[in-house]
């Protein structure tokens, strides 16, 4: 596989536009995030008294924002076979890996973008901005989650022709992804059965790396979670690269 990097440069730039083109997504997936971050911080911290729950959440809340925005942005295959676009798109001089890679990377900035928002929008709860040491560290752990979950979209929009059948498909492992993941729950509260499941679970490392980036309360070491997600994400690139290599217009 012959990597170019300026066939992969002009299908990132195409996914940067077509996001910063569009203010009503920009503004819109912020919405449930903030939702989460506000109201279920505030009502169940105040169940909880001694322990910070509005802290804790937000690298979930992080890592919730990464995992939406990065598995719908394979639908824009879906909406690009429908157009026309995918077309000429399989027809340029370059391979569909590189195709494939531009478009990991063009929804993983995107995805990061929502997240950095998220993030500095936290210290309307309390959270006090990260050093730049730690916020750069934040910021490659965010890429490596965003990137893992594209490629998963990008894997399941390969195969699948209808926007309402993917969507469909994204919201049943979405929401048990985020759900039985350590989001919202310290591992160590958990039944013993659902630690299991969210041990199982790589959006529960990456989360997991970020709390002990951004708070220094993580219940993995840094080595485990960040071996773990970039195993993941390898994996996860390759499926994608493969049945984008079998999808037809």
């Amino acid at each position: 596989m012959l990597i170019e990097l300026d066939k992969i440069y002009a299908v990132w730039l195409r996914e940067l536009k077509r996001f910063t083109n569009s203010k009503g997504r920009m503004v819109g997936s912020l919405g449930m995030p903030l939702l989460f971050m506000i109201a279920l911080g505030t009502g169940v911290g105040s169940l909880l008294p001694g322990f910070d729950y509005n802290l804790f959440i937000i690298p979930g809340i992080v890592g919730m924002t990464l995992l939406f925005n990065s598995m719908f942005s394979g639908v824009s295959i879906i909406w690009d076979r429908e157009f026309g676009f995918l077309k000429e798109i399989l027809a340029a001089p370059t391979s569909r890996a590189n195709i494939v890679l531009g478009r990991i990377l063009g929804g993983a900035t995107t995805s990061v973008m929502q997240g950095i928002l998220i993030l500095l929008l936290s210290t309307l709860v309390g959270m006090s901005l990260p050093a730049p040491l730690q916020f750069s560290a934040a910021i490659a752990i965010m890429l490596l989650i965003a990137a893992s979950f594209v490629g998963v979209g990008i894997a399941v929009a390969s195969v699948i022709r209808e926007v309402e059948t993917f969507q469909l498909i994204m919201n049943f492992v979405i929401m048990p992804l985020f759900f039985l993941s350590n989001a919202l729950f310290p591992l160590d509260k958990m039944p013993s059965w659902l630690r299991i499941v969210a041990d199982l679970n790589p959006l529960s490392y990456g989360i997991d790396a970020l709390r002990g980036v951004l708070l220094n309360d993580a219940a993995n070491t840094l080595l485990l979670n960040l071996s773990v997600l970039s195993g993941f994400c390898l994996l996860v690139i390759v499926a994608a690269i493969y049945l984008f290599n079998k999808t037809s217009i």
